[in-house]
């Protein structure tokens, strides 16, 4: 039996990490949305287990960073052995005083999976879990997507726009004809969640380096304290490692001074580096792995996968109310050079970590141990990877959506950036600058005092967008409705302490419009541009 069909805005395929984000962002903006997966069940397994500081960010937004804060957990070095070296080094200590976060969460996936599921929950916008998408086409207004629930009935939804977040087999790619470019990595690996009796410190991730490529410990608490990673070199033969084999690896790397027990879940993989040739094809989207898969050096895969949900849930949010198509075409060049660089990012150490040739076992032996007392010190260019690690240094600067008004400001952030975080006050009750602006809209942010602007005009500029725009004012001194910045924290990292400047604020965190001055016009034909009509 065939259902006659329903009508959506957005219908969202996969209900990982980064389609359970991107049905939060669209409920939160009022959307009609469905979330649904083939999968009768959410992961169980650790799986991606790295929650960088951005990312914490973004999912902060959605209420949901103290819930992730509370089950993982925050190591914040970690330990490099080499035969019986152990070298420290610290993690996210240098380069990061503008975000509430300056951490790494380790979590397993499950969890992370867990909380995002609840909170859609709340939104009465449940993941719908064995239905899977069979097909679909276009429609003069928009597609006619073919589901088949796990019963074996199928329906119709008829849908504005179709966002794929269904994996690196996406079935919304290969249907929508876009290409997956990019090659697979030779070597076999396992990994399994487990315990382990010995001396490994939990407040620290675990690496090992040896001749035959690297061994990876990760304190995950959840479903069991410690994640391992390894290579095993040619295909194994089996579906997954037993502990005996693990058991040898280990012994290898760490002279049998570790011992391995209770495996929650064990299994062998092969790794990709691809890079789908276009995110967008008319009404149909890629984000996460659909779009983009490499390997896990860094972190940087399921926090990619999110921050694509946060760049253009807003985007479909507002084309939905009204606003002018042609702004979903900055999704594509925003993020796909991301993920292409993040691609590229995750390549190089991953392939020293695991190469047999004489220099990448001369690397991990002799120059690495060398290398890491000597970075620890260098604080310029720990900073420097940090900022690039921890995804707070992704920027838009070349989007159609940046512009720089007239007239300028000399110091960043720029249009593009991400907006620095700081401590302001509110009605006298201290805060985050951030946690201001996570209501689902356009923030305008005017620093300096409030009666450097004229209120007719800043009025005018907050009810021609009434829903879709808020005004707030960021000031030194406590006045009535104003944020507060009593130390100048906030304007000095806005380069806004010596003068009156003007913000916007986008719904993902960065700035699409910054000037200098009090004249909001520049403004204004900015917010024109981009929004609905104003209502007459």
């Amino acid at each position: 039996m065939t259902d006659p069909g329903q009508r959506l805005d957005v219908l969202v395929v996969g209900a990982g990490p980064t389609g359970l984000s991107l049905g939060l962002v669209l409920a939160g903006w009022g959307v009609s949305v469905r979330v649904v997966d083939q999968q009768l069940d959410r992961v169980h397994e650790s799986r991606a287990l790295a929650i960088q500081p951005r990312t914490l960010e973004v999912l902060d937004a959605l209420g949901l960073a103290d819930p992730l804060l509370a089950r993982g957990n925050d190591a914040v070095k970690v330990h490099l052995h080499v035969g019986r070296k152990v070298v420290e080094v610290p993690l996210f200590d240098a380069g990061l005083d503008d975000t509430r976060f300056p951490r790494l969460l380790f979590l397993a996936q499950s969890d992370t999976e867990a909380v995002l599921s609840d909170a859609l929950a709340k939104r009465a916008v449940a993941a719908e879990r064995g239905v899977e998408l069979v097909s679909f086409s276009a429609t003069p207004d928009g597609l006619a997507c073919t589901l088949r629930h796990r019963s074996g009935r199928t329906e119709v939804v008829h849908t504005r726009f179709l966002v794929g977040c269904d994996g690196a087999h996406s079935t919304v790619r290969h249907q929508a004809g876009i290409a997956f470019e990019g090659s697979a990595y030779p070597q076999t690996f396992a990994l399994a969640d487990l315990e382990v009796a010995g001396d490994l410190r939990p407040d620290a991730a675990q690496m090992f380096a040896g001749q035959d490529g690297v061994l990876l410990f990760f304190p995950i608490r959840r479903p069991a304290s410690w994640r391992i990673m390894a290579m095993v070199g040619s295909d194994p033969g089996a579906e997954q490692p037993s502990l005996a084999r693990l058991q040898a690896i280990v012994d290898r790397f760490s002279g049998g001074t570790l011992v391995l027990r209770d495996p929650v879940w064990q299994t062998y993989f092969r790794l990709h580096q691809r890079l789908a040739s276009s995110y967008r094809s008319g009404p149909v989207f890629l984000a996460g792995d659909a779009a983009h898969v490499h390997s896990p050096a860094g972190g940087q895969g399921m926090n990619t996968g999110i921050q694509d949900a946060a760049n253009l849930g807003w985007k479909l949010a507002l084309v939905s109310h009204g606003a002018r198509a042609d702004l979903l075409d900055s999704y594509q060049l925003e993020r796909q050079p991301v993920g292409r660089f993040v691609l590229r990012l995750a390549d190089r150490p991953f392939a020293i970590a695991t190469s047999t040739t004489w220099w990448a076992r001369t690397v991990r032996t002799k120059v690495m141990p060398r290398l890491a007392p000597l970075a620890v010190r260098a604080r310029p260019a720990r900073r420097y990877g940090f900022r690039v690690v921890s995804q707070l240094g992704i920027r838009y600067r070349d989007s159609p959506l940046s512009t720089e008004g007239r007239p300028g400001l000399r110091h960043r952030p720029r249009a593009g950036d991400r907006l620095p975080n700081a401590a302001v006050r509110r009605g006298g009750r201290p805060g985050w600058l951030h946690d201001i602006l996570t209501e689902p809209r356009l923030h305008v942010l005017l620093c300096g005092p409030i009666g450097s602007w004229d209120a007719a005009v800043v009025a005018t500029i907050r009810d021609r967008h009434p829903d879709l725009v808020a005004v707030h004012h960021l000031t030194r001194d406590p006045e009535p409705g104003a944020l507060q910045d009593a130390e100048g924290s906030a304007l000095h990292r806005l380069g806004a302490a010596a003068r009156p400047a003007q913000f916007l604020v986008r719904p993902d965190g960065y700035l699409g419009y910054r000037s200098a001055g009090t004249d909001l016009s520049g403004l204004g034909a900015y917010l024109d541009r981009w929004l609905p009509p104003a209502a007459s």
